[in-house]
């Protein structure tokens, strides 16, 4: 478990990019209503260079980047002074109150773990999020070819160990429903994301919180 932890972290060593060269894509504008309505700060949970901070912080909206990547965290005060940044690990819990936060981006950051912690981190983040609160999502899909599915050892049902060592996970629809079982889901969609030199595939989700802690 630790060696997989160290992986994940070492992998996302990377060479820094200026702000004006980030890359986004439009994925957020399906769901700017909600995300421009929310008047608390909105999480991007595992922010990695900024792609989706840069789209937030362009829609005016007040941003907590969260990483565990330092390398990733140094680069978001570099490049967005204005934001607020938090170095964590996701696997050790959340620091922030019950009901603190409307909404959550979560871009292909929550496909690297079991089963079983991708459930203790859902319980986390439904705990954190008011009632009607949202989690805005990408995923790997089963189609991922491009990008690794169904390579490595199967280390649970579409859960890999990759070659750099930490874990991957491709989704198919029954996955999404079971794995996010905890919420509503209110759309789900699977998508083909144009962010990297090869087509990604992804599902996209909208996830509501329905529950008061």
């Amino acid at each position: 478990m630790a060696d997989e932890v160290q992986s994940s972290i070492d992998f996302w060593i990377h060479t820094y990019c200026p702000r004006e060269e980030i890359i986004t894509d439009d994925w957020l504008d399906q769901f700017s209503d909600i995300i421009k309505a929310s008047t608390l700060p909105i999480i991007d949970l595992g922010c990695g260079g900024g792609n989706n901070t840069k789209t937030l912080v362009e829609m005016g909206k007040q941003v907590i980047c969260c990483d565990q990547s330092i390398n990733c965290i140094n680069d978001i005060q570099k490049n967005f002074p204005e934001v607020t940044t938090r170095l964590m690990n996701m696997l050790h819990g959340f620091d922030f109150s019950d009901n603190s936060i409307e909404v959550i981006i979560a871009d292909l950051s929550l496909h690297y773990f079991r089963t079983s912690d991708t459930k203790r981190i859902l319980a986390e983040l439904k705990r954190i999020l008011v009632p009607g609160g949202h989690i805005f999502l990408r995923v790997n899909t089963m189609d991922d070819v491009n990008h690794g599915a169904g390579v490595g050892e199967e280390i649970e049902p579409h859960l890999y160990l990759t070659k750099g060592g930490f874990l991957k996970r491709f989704f198919d629809e029954e996955d999404v429903r079971s794995v996010f079982d905890s919420f509503e889901i209110e759309f789900m969609e699977k998508q083909k994301m144009l962010r990297y030199k090869s087509d990604k595939s992804v599902f996209c989700v909208a996830l509501k919180n329905l529950e008061a802690v």
